[in-house]
């Protein structure tokens, strides 16, 4: 089984100085990529000097996550691709435990190792955790994460499991199931991409697992940090585009409509707190949203093909009002 680590990047030049050295030390025996976004610092020249086993691709503008990786992946063969992000230092031997995933289960469409915070790393870290899944209004969170809390890792998430969506930080995925649902939606230029494609890849009878015995580290927002505005725009429009591509069609609007009253609560906290930017992020999502639904007419299925996968519960009830803070509770 031929795996290729794919490594996205876009002016990420000091990142690369610290990360990429563990990715080339610990994985020997497999092909290690970098797509290049068409970046404008030195990043090219810095792998092209010190990692010359490397291999580069270069974009010609900045496509995005989504976009940069359906256009670099055009140029990588392999039956098993990893999309590493640029601020991942990785282990020793992190990759054979989910090669050996998918080698087992054939249904293994798409899978994650546990992921902890580097800059902590007794904790897990907020961008996949343990392994996601996303609530009966769209929202993610993580076995290990529910909104902003997050738990100490004291190997209660170790065991290999079954989960809605596996993190884009260190995105395993077979190169087959990538292609048959044509990738990435490029169109989420970046942020909640990767829980899309799961939901399509579960649509289609793959499965997706979090396997427990494989660890990384990741810093988290390094591209963008968790209170830029255009990082909120992105979430809250990425997660309505998601919705309506995927959502079985009796449930669609009722989900939709909620959506609308919470996000609309989730705005007025952010003006409450003094931060409007935020707040004009989610009225902009929602009218990038409505614009693009005659667009997004042509992705929605035969919904007769589709079920509801996502959990029955509601985290932002569970989380805000029943005051549940680990997922373990819930």
């Amino acid at each position: 089984m031929k795996l290729a680590v794919v490594i996205l990047n876009w002016n990420g030049r000091s990142l690369l100085d610290i990360f990429l050295k563990s990715v080339v030390e610990h994985t020997s025996g497999h092909d290690i990529y970098v797509i290049d976004n068409a970046s404008t610092d030195d990043s090219i020249n810095f792998i092209e000097k010190n990692y010359p086993k490397v291999r580069l691709i270069k974009l010609s503008e900045n496509l995005g996550y989504a976009g940069g990786y359906n256009e670099g992946l055009k140029q990588v063969k392999a039956d098993i691709y990893c999309l590493l992000n640029n601020d991942v230092e990785v282990t020793a031997n992190w990759t054979e435990p989910i090669l050996k995933a998918f080698q087992k289960d054939t249904t293994l469409a798409a899978a994650q190792p546990k992921i902890l915070d580097y800059n902590d790393k007794s904790k897990f870290e907020y961008a996949g955790a343990a392994g996601g899944f996303i609530d009966r209004y769209g929202f993610p969170y993580c076995r290990g994460r529910l909104f902003e809390t997050i738990e100490s890792d004291n190997g209660q998430y170790d065991s290999t499991a079954e989960v809605f969506w596996a993190s884009g930080a260190c995105f395993f995925v077979r190169e087959s199931s990538f292609d048959l649902c044509q990738g990435l939606d490029s169109s989420f230029f970046a942020h909640m991409e990767e829980v899309d494609l799961c939901w399509r890849l579960i649509n289609k009878g793959c499965r997706i697992k979090c396997v427990g015995d494989s660890t990384v580290y990741h810093v988290g927002g390094a591209t963008l940090s968790q209170g830029n505005a255009h990082k909120t725009y992105l979430n809250f429009r990425n997660s309505l585009f998601m919705l309506y591509k995927n959502l079985p069609g009796k449930t669609l609007l009722p989900v939709l409509f909620t959506r609308l009253i919470l996000d609309g609560i989730a705005g007025l906290k952010f003006l409450f707190e003094v931060q409007g930017s935020h707040t004009l992020a989610v009225l902009r999502a929602h009218w990038s949203f409505y614009n693009s639904i005659a667009r997004m007419k042509s992705f929605r299925k035969d919904q007769n093909h589709q079920k509801n996968y996502f959990a029955k519960r509601s985290i932002v009830w569970s989380y805000f009002v029943k005051g549940i803070r680990e997922y373990s509770r819930l």
